[in-house]
């Protein structure tokens, strides 16, 4: 901040166009952030030693530690273990616990006497994050009051229940041994908020937000790069460097520089959105946003393939970053196609000569008025079935169900696609997904759950018979009493009429 005659007190910080007077909070949150002793690294010396760690989370650091650094001395005394690395310092012939020592290793109620607050809030939400509001109920939660460690170790738990594939996990190491398709983004994306918020803003509390459409992770305190810079493969100024490095130590977390490039790099390969950075210096907070949604669909393509010009994949991913979001930068591009500042010009540049995107300024492009308007255009239901005229002949059940006349009419009114419509015509009664894949031909599940089944849930026309437990092997599918009407319309619409 800028502070006048002197005063720290007569701080101001730019918001928008103007200049406000800092308030107390604001003012410590930069203090702490310029001063030469990082907050982690400080001693605790109202806290001893030999009282406030706690000895499982100790013991289950070192067999990680010495598993992964067979080359360092074994050290099994827990104390001398972490006056070795640091976590105890000697001072005026005293043994104290640093900040980080208390905040990764302490039992519980040190770790609240440092920290007054929770390390973090888990919410998952069994909604889309444009239909939840703050007032609904979230349907699993749980807020971590215990070391650092520990909260990380429980976080996997909860992750376990919900993701996408089976796996193994190794209890000792916790490393996975058959991971998700999405566990990389979702390991660095929550170590990166547990090393890098400020544990010293007792006001505010980390939070993670899981909803059907979007994951986000919330913390106090701003990363001190640039959005840009944070795609840079290089070491970055940090606000905690003793946590971060215990998470390092043992591989929870990517060498120095790469954490943020490998949720974006997992997010690519899933061929998804891409994560959306929000880094606040005002605010001192930052927020990372990982969409459930495919960056290339059906609809994208049909539009791409109307406008008669060839584009390698790269350039194809812009075009449809630039359709999703009207206006994109070259920190977008760079994110979304893993390359130097150099590489995401020349993408930009060749669908500027082509016609494809309007050059704003050096850094901002968009997509111009008349391809805006062509893809608007594009029906839903004539994209997903790749044709103009569609003709459906769904699988017919044992029931003998056959389609009524009014199908092309609810179905397009109501923006179902295709496949969408099949499942509704086909269901009996409670389905697995398998099943429900088979009926319309499809083989790739994230696919199928993005595109297909979550918006069939979402609009509650389908419900889980297992609510609770998303991803269990014995989940299986239903119709809602508004599923069932609609089924009604879609068999026999014109009939009832």
């Amino acid at each position: 901040p800028i502070y006048l005659r002197g005063d720290p007190r007569q701080s101001y910080i730019r918001r928008g166009a103007g200049d406000e007077q800092c308030t107390q909070s604001e003012l410590e949150r930069f203090l702490r952030d310029a001063a030469l002793q990082r907050y982690d690294n400080e001693p605790v010396p109202e806290i001893t030693v030999d009282r406030c760690f706690d000895e499982e989370t100790v013991r289950w650091y070192q067999d990680q530690f010495f598993r992964r650094n067979p080359e360092q001395e074994e050290i099994s005394d827990p104390i001398e273990f972490l006056l070795n690395w640091n976590y105890i310092v000697e001072q005026d012939n005293r043994m104290l616990p640093t900040r980080a020592g208390v905040l990764l290793f302490g039992k519980a109620r040190y770790v609240r006497q440092l920290l007054p607050r929770p390390v973090l809030d888990y919410q998952r939400i069994d909604t889309t994050f444009e239909l939840w509001s703050p007032e609904e109920r979230w349907h699993d939660r749980y807020v971590f009051e215990e070391n650092i460690f520990q909260t990380w170790r429980g976080l996997v738990a909860r992750y376990m229940r919900i993701a996408e594939h089976p796996f193994s996990l190794d209890p000792d190491t916790l490393r996975r041994n058959d991971d998700p398709p999405d566990y990389v983004a979702f390991r660095e994306a929550a170590i990166n908020l547990l090393v890098h918020q400020d544990y010293g803003d007792h006001g505010r509390k980390a939070s993670i937000k899981l909803f059907t459409d979007q994951t986000i992770f919330w913390n106090p305190g701003d990363a001190f790069s640039t959005e840009a810079e944070l795609l840079d493969p290089t070491e970055k100024e940090v606000r905690n460097p003793s946590i971060i490095k215990a998470f390092r130590r043992i591989g929870l977390s990517d060498q120095a520089g790469t954490g943020i490039r490998s949720i974006y790099r997992n997010w690519h390969e899933l061929g998804r959105m891409p994560p959306q950075i929000r880094n606040d210096k005002a605010r001192k907070q930052f927020e990372l946003v990982l969409f459930n949604k495919l960056l290339i669909t059906e609809r994208t393509l049909q539009f791409q393939r109307s406008l008669g010009v060839t584009l390698s994949a790269e350039q194809a991913e812009v075009l449809a970053l630039a359709v999703e979001q009207k206006r994109i930068t070259l920190t977008d591009i760079r994110g979304l196609v893993g390359g130097t500042y150099r590489e995401a010009k020349a993408a930009a540049d060749y669908l500027v000569q082509q016609q494809l995107l309007e050059m704003l300024d050096d850094t901002l492009f968009e997509l111009p008025d008349d391809l805006k308007n062509r893809y608007e255009k594009l029906s839903s239901v004539e994209t997903l079935a790749g044709s103009t005229t569609p003709e459906v002949t769904p699988k017919v059940t044992s029931g003998g169900i056959k389609l009524g006349p009014s199908w092309d009419q609810v179905g397009t009114k109501l923006g179902l696609s295709l496949d969408q419509m099949k499942l509704l015509t086909n269901f009996e009664g409670p389905h697995s997904i398998t099943e429900l894949m088979e009926w319309v031909e499809r083989t790739n599940r994230t696919k199928f759950r993005e595109q297909v089944l979550n918006p069939l849930i979402e609009t509650r026309l389908v419900e889980m018979t297992i609510p609770d437990k998303p991803r269990s092997s014995k989940q299986k599918y239903r119709l809602t009493v508004k599923g069932r009407a609609l089924q009604a319309q879609l068999i026999h619409g014109e009939d009832e009429k």
